[in-house]
């Protein structure tokens, strides 16, 4: 029947809608000590673990010990992107109908800590062209489960925690995660790596990101107490749900923000690369990976402790715009270094650009548009870093390889300055929206 001819029935849809909505944020405020903790310490000892495999340090200086070879370092960072690009828009699809998804992020993220594991055990019980097999195959799937867990974390992130403390938890909890991370980065480089520890440093380090991570994921299994979805879209085929995507660009200033997103995302190819920069430049051994991973995950933790109570009071674009700011004069600082201090504060301003870079961008894209099309705005995002990412860090290596480092930081620098320019003229804030 036309709503227009059965008003009363649209009324009580709206009230039935009206209550399932009170009654979430009745059990969201009831739950949110609870589940506060089980967040933070997930958080942390994921971050601690995960940490470790994603800091610009430890994993560029192990594939350039097996192969030698700057391509190969983008190859590696290609993967990881490339499986994270495959991954998200049938995550959004698994789980934007769902009205629990605790089951399903539980289920990546174990696929995802497994992948770690299998970095630990290649390193130990492999050599030679079944090695790097191994290790370029983990990386992949590593970037799948990365991808699926991303929007499926993130979303459970939106049910559980109510936008007004969302950045104090993700700045709170990064800032022990990463706290721990730079101690133990330090530790990995000058002992586990430089000492060969149980006969491979580096497998020993993935092995206690593996124990951390996983104990992480068990305490959110244990602890987390999540509500129904309040609201929720119908499920349909992934390809018909692909074909509605141009309707979220409908929003001018998520169309904007995606096109900052690709641009920052453009940038973040370098990172690999920093570490074997600064190598060519110092001399590359543990003590040099182990201090400028101290430095880059210690910057990145302590920023967090302002980064997130000023997105939660003010709105996550100033945070951006700031995180952009700092990563432009970390590029530049690494391009004009010629001796070790600049090349110390270049790590310094990429860690504090890269933690407010993370935490902005990941909370921003939950606050554009419906609260039923997260998911898929989320994947959408997500698809797009990743298609950018998974190209860019091959050519990378093959740039380097032909021109050597400095064009490439050009290229970083530009794309940097871009974002800024767009997220600044093109994005408003989605906090001073009103409520649709």
């Amino acid at each position: 029947m036309d709503p227009l001819e059965d008003p009363d029935g649209m009324t009580v849809a709206a009230s039935a809608q009206q209550r399932a909505l009170a009654e979430h944020a009745r059990f969201v405020d009831e739950n949110l000590p609870r589940n506060f903790r089980a967040n933070f310490i997930h958080g942390v000892l994921g971050m601690t673990g995960f940490r470790l495999i994603y800091a610009p340090t430890i994993i560029p200086a192990y594939l350039l010990l097996l192969t030698g070879s700057t391509a190969a370092v983008g190859l590696g960072a290609a993967l990881l992107q490339l499986g994270a690009t495959i991954s998200p828009i049938a995550s959004g699809a698994r789980i934007e109908h769902r009205s629990h998804i605790l089951p399903y992020a539980i289920r990546v993220g174990s696929m995802m800590r497994l992948m770690i594991l299998c970095l630990a055990l290649a390193g130990w019980f492999l050599t030679g062209s079944w090695l790097l097999f191994a290790t370029f195959a983990s990386f992949l799937l590593l970037g799948f489960f990365t991808g699926a867990q991303r929007v499926a974390f993130q979303m459970l992130m939106s049910k559980l925690i109510p936008i007004r403390q969302r950045g104090r938890l993700q700045g709170y909890r990064n800032f022990a995660g990463g706290l721990i991370a730079a101690v133990l980065a330090w530790v990995a480089g000058n002992y586990f790596i430089a000492d060969e520890w149980l006969g491979n440093g580096y497998a020993t380090t993935f092995l206690f990101a593996f124990l951390l991570t996983s104990a992480g994921l068990v305490v959110l299994k244990t602890m987390i107490r999540e509500p129904a979805a309040p609201v929720s879209r119908p499920q349909m085929p992934m390809l018909e749900r692909m074909r509605q995507f141009p309707e979220l660009l409908e929003d001018r200033a998520f169309a904007g923000f995606l096109v900052v997103q690709s641009f920052a995302t453009l940038a973040r190819v370098g990172g690999p690369f920093w570490t074997v920069y600064a190598g060519t430049l110092l001399g590359l051994d543990g003590a040099l990976i182990g201090g400028l991973s101290f430095l880059f995950l210690g910057s990145d933790t302590v920023s967090n402790i302002f980064w997130g109570p000023m997105g939660d009071r003010f709105g996550f674009k100033i945070v951006y715009v700031s995180a952009l700011v700092s990563t432009i004069a970390g590029v530049v600082l690494l391009i004009l270094a010629n001796t070790a201090l600049p090349v110390y504060i270049a790590f310094v301003c990429l860690g504090v650009g890269a933690s407010g870079w993370m935490l902005a961008s990941t909370t921003m894209v939950l606050e554009f548009g419906k609260q039923e099309d997260t998911p898929m705005r989320l994947a959408f995002v997500t698809t797009v870093e990743g298609a950018i990412a998974a190209i860019g860090p091959i050519a990378a290596g093959v740039l380097i390889g032909i021109t050597g480092f400095i064009p490439l930081f050009v290229i970083v620098l530009t794309a940097l300055i871009a974002a800024l320019a767009v997220l600044v003229f093109k994005v408003d804030e989605p906090r001073h929206r009103a409520p649709s």
